[in-house]
């Protein structure tokens, strides 16, 4: 669906008397020199008094223009050369009489070799000359001349091999230094090396010919049939295919014995010159000859019919060509085994030429001079002579069709003669560009593919697309068919009136543009020569019959002189009123840019120009008349002041542009966005001075009214909605672009037009076929704007078609559509419709309570609407809710059953369809309707003999016990508790046991609340508390139940011995019991460490001051003890408990000391150890991973010797013993483990640290404990003071040597800085390994806390203490 625009044109002339001179100067050759960026340009000039020399003058243009700085061509070097001799001793191998007589140019070839940085020049005489151009003067050198003259010539693609055909019948190869390799006969015998072989599978005549049939068997052109072309030139062609390995020569055979027409042959040669292949004989096949490239195809033409002017008598033994209709003229193609591969016909000849010659050298009125390919085979050259004027056609090809794309003309001679090209070249980097000569100047032009599409915006966008084909436009509008290439809708064929044809060539030539306009479905077609003619296609947008396009020409006429190449549609005036503007220049060297805005009104046109002081810019398609400069600058052109303002500038030049108007809001202002692609695959988006870059792999974009849609290279189609873009552009300090939706496309797929009415892109493949999807971007723009205009029902039936969740209805606008859930309904009003609706909707993601709302208004309103109609809908509404209401809607079929009991059964299947029928039946037997159960079941197919006995069953119960059978039943236990609380009184005993069954406490308390039988229920509730070991709990509910006895045994159990002796001696419990239970609960109290509260029960309720002041002591409270003895006259007992107690205590701690000193040093030892290891060998410590586990596969099952992963999992000794999978247990167990501070893991050093900030925790413990010892020891004896000061000194030497050990430890080494680094993306398996390795070396210091000891409350001075200690 693409065509070849014209992008650029170069002129340079050479045709100034000083360069030229002489009246017979003509440029005949030219050479690319790609080091320098420079064209070579050879001319030839004979003396008219000497035909035997001839003077060649070699020009250098330097820039892509075609001219210097200065604008004139600046020469190289000039040289004489011998001419061809009048009678030539190499053509014997012509054939003569064939060939009309015409001078050729001298040159053979030009080259310019690249290792040597010079121009090698072979003339038709035979010199090979030379030429430096490093030289500051370059002079010519003849290296070497080949006897006989060179017939023709060819350099391989990579400049080291040069092919000959000398005029002696040979065939020679040489080197790039002119070394011959080989040399052979032009005209060998032999097929060649690929000679098909006869395997013996059959004559041609038994073999299968398809639809041809056996008449295929039969055919066959003798030898004597085939024949020349009166049109070739005798000439040998030399072709190389694009990765140097062959060569081909076309050469025109003499007539023999066996074969009486001159003919000709294409033979196929390796690259040594070794004879590959011969073609097939092709009758009527011409001189011309080409190589694709990529290597598939060799291109020649055949003539077929009778020669024009032949003679009767000689028609009559028949004329050599092709057997055919008269005129046909093809393209042919073979492969390199020389077998045909298909053809196609050129459009020059016309039925009613037939007849007599046109003339002598073109029979036909044309002859096909040369043909070519352009560098990435896409494009095809055609060189036609003609007799009125020369032109170049370029072809391209699609799902096997070959259009005609371009057509360049030769300019006219001064004097008016008919215009010829005396060379066409491609050029070799740059695929699109071609290079043409005439004898005085050289033209370069450089085409681009572009798509012509139509602009138009819903509601009247057809979609439409317009791809030249020579003198057809082929049209389809994609909105209502996808007719694929190289079919299409509709095929305009153009036909221009006399007066408005070039002057030469006199006919319809192709057209150079075509374009759409913006608001209609008008089509501009434009020449290159100034004809404009704008059609009306009258495109029908809807379905129906009758014709889906029927243009009607509106208006045709012709601009001024210049060369156009491209027009675009403003809008401008009102009503039927157009405005077009079209870009040209001048066919000079000093050529501006200049557009031409062409009004219409009616049959009127105005026309004004705005001349620019560039050329070779481009028309920006938009509603205003914008052009973009060169550089990439953008000007708004305005037509009354005949002037230019610039507008915006993309950062470089933008082949593909679009231009469209954004708003934000609906109150703001529009923005313009200026997109633009480069050829290098850039896409710019510029609104003003600010500019962004979206992408750099782009290979066709489109835009819609809210997105712009590129694809890459990456085989990607992206959606950049466009507001979105005009905020990035409004604020220039935004970072990254964001995220645009993709959608994965066929590998190489570009885009050939978007169509938002039907939400469609259409893309074509490489192959040329089409593909139309619907991308989500598009669909749900299209819906979200029905939505809100309150269209639902074709956004309801797009949802449907495109698949998409129709949450979208909430999710757009949920308070809106709940407002107009009426209309919604009123045109979604089929059933079916409404069911998926709510189905989508409980299935969706939208709250619970938003579904449920929505639903109860969408059920309200069809109830109002129809009951009966919608009870499906009805029903599925109160289904889907967030939780289903099954009930309601089972009770709306109660309501039901008695008026429509039809309807109610057929609604039983519709709901029992919706819901689980099990379900369904359980909730039908929770409303206690048999009827209703029974109706259910029989639709759900259950089998009776598994409902019917329990339904029995529930019907002989009383009323409320039947309920509670099926409330039990259905697992609503609380329900069938009070079920079973209003059967009778005698059932309370059920009840209870019910209540403890299922632990219904709470419930049961609120049913029996306020009744005789309250305190029953408070019982059994206090002893399944008791039973939980809830004793506090329990003794309460016992108080309040009146149970005493339980309480006072919960308040034991939970020690709450306050509660406990105030209910004992309120129930006067004998002076024996109480003191049994004050023992009881002193020596419990004792044993959870409460020895304070054990001491006041004992003294309270036992009066036993012994075990009290036992209790004290052994809770280390000797002050409390001493008290008490004081107070109740008991000396006795300092010295049999408090003395040996306190120093039971000393030396408990003097035990405990021991051991964490102990402990420390050795942890402390160990750290030291561990931290030298891992500094000295890093390696031995953390682990590093062998890199050959990477290239193994698969690991085996067998026991292995321990890895560096050992030291992260269990002991240096353990083995992976298997590869099967841990269980969850095994893997808490593993965990457990790892870090457990084993010897030999690398979690030992964090064990280690961990431990001692416990020790210091213990140490502050020991500390308090000490604090509140020493005082004691001090006013006892000499001993108890003695060990007080001993134990003083413990305290501060030990605090002393931790406080040392912990600034050791948490001592952290100073760190190297390391730069951050861009982290991996959020959960994945790069992160989660990235976070593995980091903890696996972050310092264990810093994972673990360090200890805060407290401050040395226990000091004392104790002098007496000291001098006795240093006395003893």
């Amino acid at each position: 669906m693409r065509s070849l625009a014209l992008w650029k044109i170069a002129h340079a002339s050479v045709s100034a008397p000083e360069f030229s001179a002489g009246e017979q100067s003509s440029i005949t050759s030219t050479a690319l020199d790609l080091d320098q960026n420079a064209l070579l340009v050879a001319t030839e000039r004979r003396d008219a008094l000497n035909d035997s020399e001839a003077t060649i003058a070699i020009w250098r243009l330097t820039n892509e223009a075609g001219t210097s700085e200065e604008g004139t061509p600046s020469l190289v070097t000039s040289f004489a050369t011998p001419t061809q001799l009048a009678a030539n001793p190499w053509s014997k191998g012509t054939a003569k009489g064939v060939v009309t007589p015409r001078k050729d140019a001298e040159i053979v070839s030009m080259h310019i070799l690249p290792d040597s940085h010079s121009l090698a020049v072979i003339t038709r005489a035979g010199d090979i000359t030379t030429i430096s151009l490093d030289e500051d003067t370059p002079s010519a050198e003849v290296v070497g001349s080949v006897e006989g003259g060179i017939m023709g010539a060819a350099w391989s693609p990579d400049d080291t091999l040069l092919v000959l055909v000398t005029g002696e019948d040979k065939l020679l190869l040489m080197t790039s230094t002119f070394d011959v390799l080989s040399e052979g006969p032009l005209h060998p015998k032999e097929f060649g090396e690929d000679a098909p072989i006869n395997v013996g599978w059959g004559a041609k005549h038994t073999q299968f010919h398809g639809s041809l049939g056996k008449a295929a068997a039969n055919s066959s052109i003798p030898p004597t049939a085939v024949g020349a072309s009166p049109d070739d030139d005798g000439h040998v062609r030399v072709s190389w295919r694009g990765d140097g390995a062959y060569f081909t020569v076309s050469v025109l055979e003499g007539a023999t014995e066996a074969e009486a027409r001159p003919h000709r042959t294409i033979r196929v040669y390796s690259r040594e010159a070794t004879l590959q292949s011969t073609a097939e004989p092709v009758p009527g096949l011409e001189h011309v000859l080409s190589w694709r490239p990529s290597g598939n195809l060799i291109i020649g033409t055949q003539r077929f019919g009778k020669i024009p002017g032949e003679p009767a008598e000689q028609s009559a033994s028949g004329s050599g060509l092709g057997p055919g209709r008269d005129g046909r003229h093809d393209i042919v193609f073979f492969e390199r085994n020389g077998l045909r591969h298909g053809e196609f016909t050129l459009r020059e000849y016309k039925a009613g030429d037939a007849g007599n010659a046109v003339s002598e050298q073109r029979r036909w009125g044309y002859r096909v001079r040369e043909v070519g390919w352009s560098s990435d085979s896409n494009v095809l050259s055609l060189w036609i002579e003609r007799e009125d004027g020369d032109i170049v056609q370029l072809w391209t090809t699609g799902n096997y069709h070959w259009y005609l794309k371009q057509e360049i003309t030769a300019p006219p001679g001064q004097d008016g003669t008919p215009g010829r090209f005396t060379s066409v070249q491609w050029h070799p980097e740059d695929s699109l560009r071609i290079i043409l000569t005439t004898s005085t100047d050289v033209i370069q032009r450089t085409y681009a593919w572009d798509t012509f599409a139509s602009p138009t915006q819903a509601p009247v966008d057809s979609g439409s697309v317009a791809v030249i084909d020579g003198t057809n436009i082929l049209l389809t509008p994609f909105r209502s068919q996808n007719v694929p290439p190289p079919m299409a809708s509709h095929t305009l064929s153009l036909e221009l009136p006399p007066d408005l044809q070039p002057t030469q060539p006199n006919r319809t030539p192709v057209p150079v543009h075509a374009t759409f306009a913006h608001t209609r479905d008008l089509l501009a077609v434009l020449w290159e020569h100034g004809t404009l003619q704008i059609y009306d296609l009258q495109t029908r947008l809807g379905p129906g019959r009758g014709k889906v396009m029927d243009p009607v020409s509106v208006w045709s006429g012709k601009l001024a002189t210049r060369s156009y190449r491209q027009a675009a549609f403003a809008v401008g005036g009102s009503g039927e009123d157009m405005r077009i503007a079209v870009l040209g220049s001048d066919p000079s060297s000093d050529a501006v840019d200049v557009v031409s805005v062409v009004d219409i009104s009616g049959s009127e046109a105005k026309m004004s120009d705005v001349a620019f002081v560039t050329h070779n810019g481009r028309l920006v398609p938009s509603r205003n008349i914008l052009w973009e400069a060169p550089d990439g600058k953008i000007f708004e052109v305005d037509t009354e002041t005949k002037s230019a303002s610039e507008i915006a500038q993309f950062p470089e030049f933008c082949f593909w542009t679009a231009h469209s108007l954004v708003k934000e809001d609906a109150n703001d202002a529009s923005t313009s966005l200026y997109i633009g692609l480069t050829h290098g695959g850039k896409l710019h988006v510029v609104s003003g001075p600010a500019s962004r870059t979206l992408a750099a792999s782009v290979n066709s974009f489109t835009l819609t009214p809210g997105f712009l849609i590129f694809t890459t290279t990456a085989h990607v189609a992206q959606f950049a909605p466009l507001k979105t873009l005009a905020s990035v552009l409004k604020n220039p300090e935004t970072g990254a672009l964001p995220e645009f939706e993709t959608r994965r496309v066929e590998r190489g797929s570009r885009i050939v037009t978007a169509v938002p009415s039907n939400m469609s892109l259409v893309l074509q493949m490489p192959r040329g076929n089409l593909e139309t999807i619907n991308p989500r971007p598009l669909v749900m723009e299209i819906v979200k704007q029905d939505i809100n205009s309150g269209n639902y029902g074709k956004a309801f039936t797009a949802c449907r078609k495109h698949r998409i969740d129709l949450n979208v209805f909430v999710e757009h606008d949920q308070e809106a559509f709940i407002k107009r859930i009426p209309s919604f309904l009123e045109q979604v009003s089929d059933v079916d419709y409404i069911n998926l609706f709510l189905t989508s909707l409980g299935q969706g993601p939208l709250p619970a309570e938003v579904v449920s709302r929505i639903c109860d208004q969408i059920r309200a309103e069809l109830e109002r609407k129809d009951l009966k109609k919608y009870v499906n809908s009805i029903l599925t509404a109160h289904v889907v809710k967030r939780p289903p209401d099954h009930e309601a809607g089972l009770a709306l079929l109660l309501r039901l059953k008695e008026s429509e009991p039809d309807l109610v059964e057929d609604a039983v299947k519709y709901i029992i369809f919706l819901v689980d029928a099990d379900k369904l039946f359980d909730t039908a037997l929770g409303m206690y309707d048999f009827s209703l159960v029974l109706m259910v079941a029989q639709h759900a197919q259950k089998d009776p003999r598994e409902y019917l006995p329990f339904l029995r069953e529930l019907r002989a119960l009383d009323h409320y016990y039947q309920r509670f059978r099926i409330d039990d039943h259905l697992r609503r236990y609380e329900k069938a508790l009070t079920n079973l609380s209003l059967a009778c009184p005698e059932r309370f005993e059920e009840a209870m046991a019910y209540v403890e069954k299922h632990q219904l406490y709470d419930h049961a308390l609120s049913i029996w609340h306020g009744t005789d039988k309250y305190e029953a229920v408070l019982d059994i509730y206090g002893d399944w508390l008791f039973e939980r070991r809830d004793f506090r709990e329990a003794a309460f509910v016992f108080r309040q139940a009146d149970r005493p006895e339980k309480a006072m045994i919960a308040h034991e159990k939970a020690l709450d011995w306050q509660e406990l002796f105030e209910l004992a001696v309120q129930q006067q419990l004998s002076d024996e019991d109480l003191k049994d239970v004050a023992y009881r609960v002193a020596e419990d109290l004792v044993s959870k460490k409460r020895t304070s509260e054990a001491a006041n029960v004992l003294l309270d309720y036992a009066k036993d001051e012994r075990e009290a002041v036992i209790a004290l002591v052994e809770g280390s409270h000797f002050s409390e003890a001493r008290r008490i003895i004081v107070l109740h006259r008991r000396p006795e007992l300092l010295e049999e408990i408090i003395h040996p107690g306190a120093l039971e205590c000393r030396a408990r701690i003097a035990e405990d000391m021991s051991e964490m000193r102990e402990q420390l040093r050795k942890q402390v030892n160990r750290l030291r150890e561990l931290r030298v290891r891992k500094v000295e060998e890093p390696e031995a410590f953390y682990g590093v991973e062998d890199t050959d586990l990477h290239n193994v596969d698969v690991m085996t099952d067998v026991s292995m010797a321990p890895t560096m992963f050992t030291r992260y999992t269990v002991a240096p000794s353990a083995m992976s013993k298997t590869s099967s999978k841990r269980s969850s247990r095994s893997k808490r167990k593993l965990e457990r483990k790892v870090g457990s501070g084993r010897k030999g893991t690398v979690d030992e050093e964090e064990y280690l640290l961990k431990s001692v900030s416990k020790l210091g925790a213990r140490f502050n413990t020991t500390q308090a404990d000490s604090a509140s010892l020493l005082p004691q020891l001090l006013q006892f004896t000499e001993e108890h003071r003695a060990e007080a000061a001993s134990l003083q000194q413990e305290l501060s030497e030990f605090a002393a040597e931790l406080n040392e050990a912990v600034e050791e430890i948490w001592k952290k080494a100073p760190e190297n800085e390391e730069g951050t680094e861009s982290a991996p993306a959020l959960d994945s398996w790069a992160a989660r390994m990235e976070a593995y390795e980091k903890q696996k070396h972050i310092n264990p210091v810093d994972k673990v806390a360090r200890p805060e000891l407290t401050k040395s409350e226990w000091k004392l001075r104790l002098p007496d203490a000291r001098a006795s200690t240093e006395n003893r």
